[in-house]
């Protein structure tokens, strides 16, 4: 990968394209989003696999670019993009100084 360095496998398409695929890692397809799966062929190919749900004993490639260090994650759930924003601003909250204490007298407001 000329972003990390590190080997992927890359593997023919059923569109006479190319795919870089993470090597030596195969899980269950329901826990990678559809659109990410990577199905291997009999013939060494691989497709797509956006059946859903997957059968849950299938077993998938993914790209390494979900997988690289140096790459930021796409945007896999919406919602999980608006967590991690959220929680990027907790972060920020808590480590914001104390509020100044109240002075030991208010002043008259009459």
């Amino acid at each position: 990968c000329p972003d990390c360095g590190l080997l992927q496998d890359r593997v023919p398409t059923l569109e006479q394209d190319w795919v870089l695929l993470e090597p030596d890692m195969n899980p269950l397809a329901h826990t990678v989003p559809a659109e990410h799966r990577w199905i291997e062929l009999s013939d060494g190919r691989v497709a797509v696999y956006e059946v859903c749900p997957p059968d849950q004993f299938q077993q998938c490639r993914v790209p390494h670019r979900l997988a690289c260090p140096a790459q930021p994650l796409p945007d896999l759930w919406p919602w999980l993009t608006s967590l991690r924003g959220e929680n990027a601003r907790r972060v920020e909250r808590q480590s914001d100084p104390e509020p100044p204490p109240p002075p030991e007298e208010w002043p008259d407001a009459g």
